[in-house]
């Protein structure tokens, strides 16, 4: 086994393009990841403009300060993720001042009712037909549980993956899809009720 450094990875390699200016590794980037970052955004905020905003915003960054990706940490995608959803975070709090993305006081409620097990949001969906249904229960959950959802039921996430995004612990994670769920399933039980 040679010793040295090891070779980089073709994506680590083009952002370390990126960091030296070069504009066509730039574009092969945004590319391979904007239609991501963007559906990400959108399935958060539901706002077209606020997510081609956050998307434009996270390859930005991506030009100005391609060094401080570092591939040890995770997927380029995550990071360009991360980068959307705080730029996301920043326009909700400007726009509403008191926005609470705190998902604690949900705990007690859940541990008096011991529920614990939640059909999945999909499982719902296919049995009411209603995507607009679907879609406003989800914008309707607090922020900690809407990015949970979207990042792992909707988007297919690994776990791992998803946490890193949203900046949080994996249980933690564990914790807000689970609670999501519940929510999305109780939000969606009328609906349910008037087919049956």
């Amino acid at each position: 086994m040679p010793w040295g450094p090891r070779p980089l990875s073709p994506c680590a390699e083009l952002v370390a393009r990126v960091a030296a200016g070069d504009r066509d590794a730039l574009g092969l980037v945004y590319r391979a990841e904007a239609g991501e970052i963007y559906r990400f955004a959108l399935a958060m905020c539901g706002n077209p403009a606020w997510s081609a905003d956050a998307t434009q915003d996270a390859f930005i960054e991506l030009a100005e300060g391609a060094g401080a990706y570092d591939p040890a940490r995770g997927p380029l995608r995550a990071w360009l993720c991360g980068i959307a959803r705080h730029r996301l975070l920043a326009r909700w709090r400007e726009s509403v001042p008191s926005l609470e993305f705190d998902v604690a006081d949900d705990d007690e409620a859940h541990e008096r009712n011991g529920d614990t097990h939640v059909p999945a949001p999909e499982v719902e969906l296919a049995r009411s037909q209603d995507t607009a249904a679907l879609w406003r229960a989800i914008r309707e959950l607090p922020l900690g549980f809407r990015e949970a959802i979207v990042l792992v039921d909707l988007q297919e996430r690994p776990y791992a993956e998803a946490a890193q995004i949203a900046g949080v612990e994996l249980n933690t994670l564990r914790t807000r899809v689970h609670r999501g769920r519940q929510r999305l399933a109780q939000a969606l039980a009328p609906a349910m009720k008037a087919l049956t």
